[in-house]
């Protein structure tokens, strides 16, 4: 979305960005199921598996506690950030503007500019672990890289991540729409190829016969209950706040406005589900099953593992890939939000521009390999400080018009920042760390007293401040604005041509071939599971998983993108 010519006077020099999305450009829910599933199986994943061991949780505790806490942050992404989204069309970068006036949404673009654009480059670092794995590279196991070749991958990596990503919503939803049906079939492959391992080595068999065996093998080879400390780990509250909490900064923090603005419906945060139940759910518990497999195969434990040693063992080559796939699609929607806050804070700019530089910036940071080390404690943190923000947003466009309060009422103030907003986000800030010093409840729930505690404060330091008062002149301004850019939308999508879909029987038969190499995938996983009456027929079925496997990943992937190609010189054809 660049600026567009023939704009209205009052619209003169506004970027497209900082417009509300036009009708013409609204998603259906296949855009945000793709886009969030391949979003949320990523890199990481292999890492939390591996956390969840290290923190001592039951193999109960996970299997009911996850599905409860992905369950909360489908609805929290359903009932708090989709209709503000979809009811502004705006990011949250641009709408805090709007609430909090310019010189606090510059500060808090600023802080999200830096957060997703280190999260991006963790996401670089990890796939570049995988092809250092495949190069026979030395690990990198300083701050600092310490051979050439890795720095090298890390930038040949990047580049891809930030060619995507400059594309807009778009691009990133289409690649990631690309990559989640293969995501979701390699992590349920790998968990069904490594599980005969660890049967193995707990009771001598290849399968668990009955559903009391496999708890007891999670509980003896995986999720012990004992943290790795030799003490009592986590419990199944502690896993709930780590499953609903794990996305903080997204939902509760309304980051995600700026995906789900392009949402035609409310309802469409309920697509949110195939990255949180497909994704983080079944990945997490394939992840520590895979992680486990990966360590009895290594004579190692799962801590001591990366990414790529686990992606190995459980996929073969196509494990490289799935490390690669995974990190470029949770970098490039970071990477997305990271040139938004940018384009936020330098205006004038296109974001594509700002893309582009927040891109470089990034590439160069995953060149550090401490980065990806310090991830958890990243996002554990950028959620408290998001979360009070969120708060200020939601109780400015929810509660304010039914308590009779004026939403905007700052910027009808010609306010260049809100001293209310400015001192919440701050005693929210101090409220939220100061429980965490305090140590006065688990971690994991700490945004939601803040949240609370953050929308309280600003409610009543707002009414304080003029939040209770009418601005007739004002609110008929912005209700003229509003008007010039619904009738500026009006004649773009006017000029829109009607996009021609790709009925042809060979782009049907290119879809059709790709979707039965994953079939073939599980088909091979479910052989080494079901099929290996013993260790040497396990060993046997799971090194044919290993090449044929792989060769379904490429059949995939070719026939999957040349269809997608296809469509796209269809769509052209139109214009």
């Amino acid at each position: 979305m660049e600026p567009a010519t023939n704009t209205p006077p009052d619209l003169a020099g506004i970027q497209a960005e900082q417009l509300p999305v036009p009708k013409h450009e609204l998603h259906d829910w296949t855009h945000f199921a793709g886009l969030y599933a391949a979003e949320h199986v990523a890199a990481t994943e292999f890492v939390i598996g591996a956390t969840f061991v290290a923190l001592g949780a039951s193999t109960m505790d996970i299997i009911i506690g996850l599905l409860i806490g992905n369950v909360l942050a489908v609805l929290s992404w359903t009932f708090i950030t989709t209709p503000i989204a979809v009811d502004t069309r705006l990011s949250l970068y641009t709408y805090l503007k709007k609430i909090a006036g310019g010189n606090m949404s510059k500060l808090y673009d600023w802080a999200n500019v830096v957060i997703f654009t280190v999260i991006s480059a963790a996401m670089v670092t990890v796939s570049a672990t995988a092809v250092r794995f495949a190069f026979d590279i030395p690990a990198q196991l300083d701050w600092y890289p310490t051979n050439p070749w890795f720095v090298l991958i890390v930038i040949a990596v990047g580049l891809f991540a930030v060619f995507v990503a400059i594309y807009g919503f778009k691009a990133v939803s289409e690649f990631s729409s690309l990559c989640a049906p293969w995501l979701f079939v390699m992590f349920t492959s790998g968990a069904m190829v490594l599980l005969p391992a660890l049967t193995l080595s707990v009771v001598g068999t290849t399968l668990p016969e009955s559903w009391a065996e496999f708890i007891q093998i999670g509980n003896q080879s995986v999720w012990t209950g004992i943290n790795s400390d030799g003490e009592p780990g986590i419990g199944l509250v502690e896993v709930v706040g780590f499953g609903w909490a794990a996305n903080t900064i997204t939902h509760f923090g309304l980051i995600d406005m700026a995906l789900l603005r392009f949402a035609k419906k409310k309802s469409y945060g309920l697509a949110t589900s195939t990255g949180m139940l497909f994704g983080h759910y079944i990945a997490w518990i394939a992840a520590g099953i895979m992680g486990a497999g990966a360590a009895v195969i290594l004579g190692k434990t799962i801590v001591e593992l990366d990414p790529g040693d686990v992606a190995y063992y459980a996929l073969g080559w196509s494990g490289f890939v799935i490390v690669i796939v995974a990190g470029w699609t949770t970098a490039i929607t970071n990477l997305y939000r990271a040139g938004l806050a940018a384009q936020a804070v330098f205006s004038n700019y296109p974001r594509r521009k700002t893309t582009m530089i927040v891109g470089v910036a990034m590439v160069i940071i995953a060149c550090f390999p401490f980065v990806f080390s310090q991830i958890l404690p990243l996002l554990t943190y950028a959620g408290l400080l998001v979360v009070p923000v969120g708060a200020i947003v939601f109780a400015e466009h929810q509660i304010f018009p039914r308590i009779g309060y004026t939403r905007y009422w700052a910027k009808f103030q010609d306010y260049a920042h809100s001293l209310p907003a400015v001192a919440s986000w701050g005693l929210g800030l101090v409220f939220g760390f100061g429980l965490n010093f305090l140590d006065l409840m688990s971690f994991y729930y700490l945004f939601l007293p803040t949240w609370i505690f953050t929308i309280i404060v600003y409610t009543l330091l707002a009414g304080r401040y003029g939040a209770k008062e009418a601005y007739p002149e004002a609110e008929a301004k912005e209700a003229a604005f509003n008007a010039s850019v619904r009738d500026y939308h009006t004649r773009l999508a006017t000029e829109e041509p009607v996009v021609r879909r790709d009925e042809s029987f060979f782009s049907k038969l290119l879809s059709g071939v790709g979707y039965l190499a994953l079939a073939a995938t599980l088909g091979l996983a479910w052989m080494v599971l079901f099929g290996s009456a013993n260790e040497a027929a396990y060993l046997a079925n799971r090194e044919t998983f290993y090449s044929y496997g792989f060769v379904c990943t490429v059949v995939y992937f070719v026939t999957a993108y040349w269809a997608f190609q296809r469509g796209k010189m269809a769509a052209a054809l139109t214009h």
